[in-house]
């Protein structure tokens, strides 16, 4: 099937494409919404100052799963699991094949093979999997690193091969390249940044998106959907 693309240099530009493309779709509503609300909720820094706080290791956490094991000054907890529900009543639930902490710099723990699941809104199920990561419990800025997929149930998807999150304000930077496949189409970019806690979703550097021709008018200006 034959797509058409849509190219565009510089970030007002690429703004100007993904609004064309997309405005007003529920879709990207939910993007907006998930990418950092996935993340900040699974990887939030409560959540992982709380799994290797020195001062609670002896102390059984509701909802936390996981082996110690301490050699020299690392400690590690080979595969975690923490589970529960959101303020607002949304299950998730976060796993890894492990979590470690050297008592030497203890404001950063290491994040290996990292799977996470989140209930949306709407009930949809969002899965994030991230080969490796950081955290730096004392900014509160967490860096995952290679392999990094984040799919909706809503019928979407976002590869990244780098994302560092400000687990404080939700705002979200990668700067390197992301796509992200939707119903509608499949979007490209050498960079993407989230602020405001998802308000504002911005993609730059040889931004292009593809859609199919079911996707497009009859005057060739890509269709909104309501």
């Amino acid at each position: 099937m034959q797509e058409r693309g849509y190219s565009a240099g510089g970030r007002g530009a690429g703004e100007r494409v993904f609004r064309r493309a997309m405005r007003h779709s529920r879709r990207v509503r939910l993007l907006r919404v998930a990418v950092p609300s996935a993340i900040v909720l699974l990887l939030g820094g409560f959540m992982l100052s709380a799994w290797l706080d020195p001062l609670r290791l002896l102390v059984r956490l509701p909802g936390v799963d996981g082996k110690f094991v301490i050699s020299g000054t690392k400690i590690t907890m080979q595969a975690p699991k923490l589970s529960g529900y959101t303020r607002d009543a949304r299950w998730y639930e976060f796993t890894a094949h492990s979590a470690a902490q050297d008592m030497t710099n203890p404001n950063v723990v290491e994040l290996q093979d990292i799977r996470a699941k989140i209930q949306t809104e709407d009930k949809n199920t969002v899965n994030l999997t991230a080969a490796d990561g950081t955290f730096d419990r004392k900014s509160g800025v967490l860096k995952l690193g290679r392999n990094i997929v984040l799919q909706s149930t809503g019928g979407y998807e976002v590869q990244l091969s780098e994302a560092v999150i400000d687990t404080g304000s939700g705002d979200v930077v990668s700067d390197r390249p992301v796509e992200v496949r939707m119903l509608q189409g499949k979007l490209n970019a050498n960079r993407l940044e989230v602020v405001k806690a998802g308000e504002v979703v911005r993609f730059d550097g040889g931004v292009r998106m593809d859609l199919p021709p079911e996707a497009m008018n009859a005057d060739g200006q890509p269709a909104v959907r309501q």
